[in-house]
Protein backbone atom coordinates (compact mmCIF):
# COMPACT_ATOMS: atom_id res chain seq x y z
CA UNK A 1 0.00 0.00 0.00
CA UNK A 2 1.07 3.41 -1.06
CA UNK A 3 2.16 6.36 1.13
CA UNK A 4 -0.45 8.41 1.77
CA UNK A 5 0.01 12.66 2.23
CA UNK A 6 -0.73 13.25 6.06
CA UNK A 7 0.63 10.08 7.96
CA UNK A 8 3.52 9.17 9.51
CA UNK A 9 5.66 6.94 7.81
CA UNK A 10 4.45 2.95 8.18
CA UNK A 11 6.07 -0.34 7.19
CA UNK A 12 3.69 -1.68 5.48
CA UNK A 13 5.46 -3.83 2.66
CA UNK A 14 4.64 -7.50 4.69
CA UNK A 15 1.61 -6.54 3.57
CA UNK A 16 1.40 -6.51 0.02
CA UNK A 17 -0.78 -8.88 -1.24
CA UNK A 18 -3.13 -9.17 1.87
CA UNK A 19 -6.60 -7.58 1.99
CA UNK A 20 -6.10 -5.75 5.31
CA UNK A 21 -8.51 -4.06 7.19
CA UNK A 22 -7.86 -0.75 9.27
CA UNK A 23 -10.00 -0.42 12.24
CA UNK A 24 -11.48 2.56 15.06
CA UNK A 25 -14.09 3.72 17.26
CA UNK A 26 -15.24 6.71 17.85
CA UNK A 27 -17.37 7.48 21.41
CA UNK A 28 -15.80 6.53 24.11
CA UNK A 29 -15.61 9.00 25.78
CA UNK A 30 -18.87 10.87 25.55
CA UNK A 31 -21.67 10.48 28.45
CA UNK A 32 -24.67 9.74 26.14
CA UNK A 33 -24.77 7.83 22.48
CA UNK A 34 -23.58 4.31 21.28
CA UNK A 35 -19.99 3.41 20.71
CA UNK A 36 -19.18 3.18 16.80
CA UNK A 37 -16.75 1.32 15.01
CA UNK A 38 -15.69 1.08 11.45
CA UNK A 39 -13.30 -1.32 9.72
CA UNK A 40 -12.20 -0.47 5.97
CA UNK A 41 -10.04 -2.26 3.42
CA UNK A 42 -8.60 0.26 1.23
CA UNK A 43 -8.82 -0.30 -2.84
CA UNK A 44 -4.41 0.55 -3.47
CA UNK A 45 -5.63 1.10 -6.92
CA UNK A 46 -8.18 3.88 -6.00
CA UNK A 47 -5.71 6.21 -3.64
CA UNK A 48 -7.26 8.38 -1.25
CA UNK A 49 -5.45 11.56 -0.51
CA UNK A 50 -5.50 13.47 2.95
CA UNK A 51 -6.46 10.29 5.19
CA UNK A 52 -5.40 11.28 8.65
CA UNK A 53 -6.22 10.78 12.34
CA UNK A 54 -10.13 12.29 11.98
CA UNK A 55 -9.30 14.45 15.24
CA UNK A 56 -7.13 16.30 13.25
CA UNK A 57 -9.12 16.92 10.41
CA UNK A 58 -11.84 19.76 10.07
CA UNK A 59 -15.99 18.33 10.23
CA UNK A 60 -15.71 19.75 6.34
CA UNK A 61 -12.74 17.52 5.48
CA UNK A 62 -14.07 14.69 7.52
CA UNK A 63 -17.24 15.02 5.85
CA UNK A 64 -15.70 14.83 2.13
CA UNK A 65 -13.26 12.01 3.22
CA UNK A 66 -16.10 9.77 4.34
CA UNK A 67 -18.03 9.97 1.18
CA UNK A 68 -14.87 9.37 -0.94
CA UNK A 69 -13.77 6.29 1.48
CA UNK A 70 -17.73 4.80 0.71
CA UNK A 71 -16.97 5.36 -2.96
CA UNK A 72 -13.58 3.60 -2.98
CA UNK A 73 -12.55 1.40 -0.73
CA UNK A 74 -12.67 -2.44 -1.38
CA UNK A 75 -14.88 -3.20 1.75
CA UNK A 76 -16.34 -1.03 4.73
CA UNK A 77 -18.45 -1.89 7.72
CA UNK A 78 -19.77 -0.12 10.28
CA UNK A 79 -20.75 -1.45 13.43
CA UNK A 80 -21.65 -0.26 17.36
CA UNK A 81 -22.48 -0.84 20.78
CA UNK A 82 -25.21 0.69 22.19
CA UNK A 83 -25.81 2.16 25.35
CA UNK A 84 -27.26 -0.81 27.04
CA UNK A 85 -24.49 -2.70 25.54
CA UNK A 86 -21.83 0.10 27.50
CA UNK A 87 -23.46 0.13 30.56
CA UNK A 88 -23.74 -3.22 30.85
CA UNK A 89 -20.12 -4.63 29.85
CA UNK A 90 -18.59 -0.96 30.51
CA UNK A 91 -16.93 1.07 27.60
CA UNK A 92 -13.48 -0.35 26.80
CA UNK A 93 -15.58 -3.78 27.00
CA UNK A 94 -18.32 -2.69 24.71
CA UNK A 95 -15.37 -0.78 22.23
CA UNK A 96 -13.74 -4.27 21.39
CA UNK A 97 -17.33 -5.54 21.06
CA UNK A 98 -18.68 -2.94 18.38
CA UNK A 99 -14.35 -3.78 16.43
CA UNK A 100 -15.46 -7.35 16.88
CA UNK A 101 -18.74 -6.81 14.55
CA UNK A 102 -17.28 -4.28 12.06
CA UNK A 103 -14.31 -6.60 11.22
CA UNK A 104 -16.38 -9.47 10.94
CA UNK A 105 -19.53 -8.44 8.77
CA UNK A 106 -16.76 -7.10 5.98
CA UNK A 107 -17.40 -8.12 2.83
CA UNK A 108 -15.52 -9.43 2.01
CA UNK A 109 -13.45 -10.53 4.66
CA UNK A 110 -10.06 -8.85 5.61
CA UNK A 111 -7.44 -11.32 6.17
CA UNK A 112 -5.85 -9.52 8.42
CA UNK A 113 -6.77 -6.34 10.54
CA UNK A 114 -4.74 -3.29 12.15
CA UNK A 115 -6.64 -2.07 14.85
CA UNK A 116 -6.09 1.43 17.00
CA UNK A 117 -4.79 1.15 20.14
CA UNK A 118 -2.99 -1.38 22.52
CA UNK A 119 -5.73 -3.87 22.80
CA UNK A 120 -7.06 -6.22 20.23
CA UNK A 121 -10.91 -7.38 20.40
CA UNK A 122 -12.13 -11.11 21.12
CA UNK A 123 -13.47 -13.28 18.65
CA UNK A 124 -12.50 -11.77 15.40
CA UNK A 125 -12.95 -13.48 12.24
CA UNK A 126 -8.75 -12.86 11.16
CA UNK A 127 -5.34 -12.43 12.43
CA UNK A 128 -4.74 -8.64 14.16
CA UNK A 129 -2.36 -6.93 15.53
CA UNK A 130 -2.96 -3.41 17.24
CA UNK A 131 -0.77 -0.12 16.65
CA UNK A 132 -0.80 2.46 19.15
CA UNK A 133 -1.75 5.91 17.36
CA UNK A 134 -2.53 3.84 14.43
CA UNK A 135 -4.96 6.36 13.12
CA UNK A 136 -2.20 9.33 12.42
CA UNK A 137 0.76 6.16 11.30
CA UNK A 138 -1.59 3.85 8.40
CA UNK A 139 -3.99 5.19 6.01
CA UNK A 140 -6.76 2.05 6.56
CA UNK A 141 -6.80 2.81 10.28
CA UNK A 142 -7.30 6.62 9.50
CA UNK A 143 -9.85 5.32 6.80
CA UNK A 144 -11.82 3.44 9.62
CA UNK A 145 -11.35 6.38 12.08
CA UNK A 146 -13.13 8.70 9.53
CA UNK A 147 -15.81 6.47 9.35
CA UNK A 148 -16.51 5.62 12.85
CA UNK A 149 -16.31 9.30 13.84
CA UNK A 150 -18.61 10.94 10.98
CA UNK A 151 -21.35 8.13 11.60
CA UNK A 152 -21.37 8.90 14.83
CA UNK A 153 -21.63 12.64 14.71
CA UNK A 154 -24.22 12.28 12.29
CA UNK A 155 -26.14 9.77 14.42
CA UNK A 156 -26.01 12.07 17.48
CA UNK A 157 -26.74 15.17 15.61
CA UNK A 158 -29.36 13.47 14.38
CA UNK A 159 -30.95 12.89 17.94
CA UNK A 160 -30.60 16.19 18.91
CA UNK A 161 -33.91 16.99 17.34
CA UNK A 162 -35.41 14.47 19.65
CA UNK A 163 -33.94 15.85 22.71
CA UNK A 164 -33.48 19.10 22.08
CA UNK A 165 -32.97 20.52 25.78
CA UNK A 166 -29.59 18.43 26.14
CA UNK A 167 -27.57 20.56 22.87
CA UNK A 168 -26.42 17.37 21.24
CA UNK A 169 -25.76 18.59 18.18
CA UNK A 170 -22.93 20.70 19.41
CA UNK A 171 -20.89 18.70 22.03
CA UNK A 172 -22.24 15.51 20.45
CA UNK A 173 -22.83 14.30 23.77
CA UNK A 174 -19.33 14.74 25.44
CA UNK A 175 -18.97 16.31 29.06
CA UNK A 176 -19.10 19.47 28.53
CA UNK A 177 -20.28 22.39 31.27
CA UNK A 178 -23.46 23.06 28.52
CA UNK A 179 -23.90 19.13 28.71
CA UNK A 180 -23.79 18.65 32.40
CA UNK A 181 -25.58 21.84 33.34
CA UNK A 182 -28.51 20.32 30.96
CA UNK A 183 -28.83 17.10 32.63
CA UNK A 184 -28.67 19.13 35.87
CA UNK A 185 -32.03 20.72 34.34
CA UNK A 186 -33.59 17.96 32.79
CA UNK A 187 -32.54 15.18 34.23
CA UNK A 188 -30.70 11.94 32.13
CA UNK A 189 -32.62 10.62 28.66
CA UNK A 190 -32.62 7.39 26.92
CA UNK A 191 -29.36 7.89 25.53
CA UNK A 192 -27.47 8.99 28.61
CA UNK A 193 -24.83 6.12 29.77
CA UNK A 194 -25.68 5.73 33.39
CA UNK A 195 -22.84 4.05 34.51
CA UNK A 196 -20.34 6.86 33.71
CA UNK A 197 -19.36 8.93 36.96
CA UNK A 198 -21.13 12.29 36.09
CA UNK A 199 -23.95 10.67 34.86
CA UNK A 200 -24.58 8.53 37.63
CA UNK A 201 -23.68 11.16 40.08
CA UNK A 202 -26.79 13.15 38.99
CA UNK A 203 -28.73 10.21 38.83
CA UNK A 204 -27.71 9.14 42.72
CA UNK A 205 -28.56 12.95 43.55
CA UNK A 206 -31.96 13.51 42.60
Amino acid sequence: MSKTPGLAPFISEKYVGVLLAGVDEAGRGPLAGDVVAAAVILNPDKPIVGLNDSKKLTEKKREALYEEIIEKALAYSIARADVGEIDRLNILHASMLAMTRAINTLSPSCEHALIDGNRLPKNIACSAEAVVKGDARHPAIAAASILAKVTRDREITALDREYPQYGFAKHKGYPTAMHLQAIEEHGVCPLHRRSFGPVRKILEGS
